[in-house]
């Protein structure tokens, strides 16, 4: 897939003040300083179409963007630390909540790991959460850049055990690297996959 144009639509505290939908949406989410953001600016080819930050927590909101006019992706706050007050995280995890079991277009939830690190139970329960509620989602491991091949294989395969108590079979996994631009492709491909199968079974 070709990215043309990737533009700023809203940015949103209900999911029922989203843009309408009407368009195929793809949503990425995954604990802070994940690599969220920098991620989606190296897919779209955009420096600083999300916001990147040091600071866990800078997304507070479901933010829109509309890729080549046809498909919509979706930048949902970080699970996890962040900088704020227990009431407001309690605040974003009910609009992340309601925005993954009622947005009616929703096609793919691609959740974010890190690789540098073992499997994190936050994440493996929010992946639970997911596959309790039968959602469509894609793990993408990133900052792939930082390990070592060994490195890099070990880290993969601790996170596809621990995905394997849970899951038969496994859910689709990309490794990316923002600095690189490694599973770029990879996942502009998933997308446009999802995109032609939805416009077929339309038609």
């Amino acid at each position: 897939m070709d990215i043309k144009k990737a533009e700023f639509l809203s940015c949103c505290a209900d999911y029922r003040q989203c843009p309408a939908a009407t368009l195929p949406e793809y949503a990425f989410i995954g604990r802070s300083n994940v690599g969220k953001s920098s991620l989606i600016n190296c897919l779209c080819k955009q420096k600083n179409l999300a916001k990147t930050s040091s600071s866990p927590g800078k997304t507070q909101a479901i933010v829109h963007f509309k890729v080549n006019g046809d498909w919509y992706l979706a930048d949902l706050p970080g699970y996890g630390f962040a900088m704020v007050g227990q009431k407001q995280r309690s605040q974003w995890q009910k609009m992340t909540r309601d925005y993954l079991l009622f947005r009616p277009n929703l096609f793919c939830i691609f959740v974010l790991v890190d690789l540098r690190i073992p499997p994190q139970k936050i994440d493996l329960e929010f992946l639970q959460f997911l596959g309790e509620n039968e959602l469509p989602l894609c793990i993408i491991g990133t900052k792939a850049d930082k390990l070592g091949k060994m490195a890099l294989e070990n880290s993969i395969s601790a996170i596809q055990s621990a995905l394997a108590e849970m899951w038969d079979p496994l859910p689709p996994f990309i490794v990316s690297s923002s600095e690189t631009g490694l599973g770029r492709e990879e996942i502009l491909d998933f997308i446009e996959q999802a995109n032609r199968t939805a416009a077929q079974e339309k038609a």
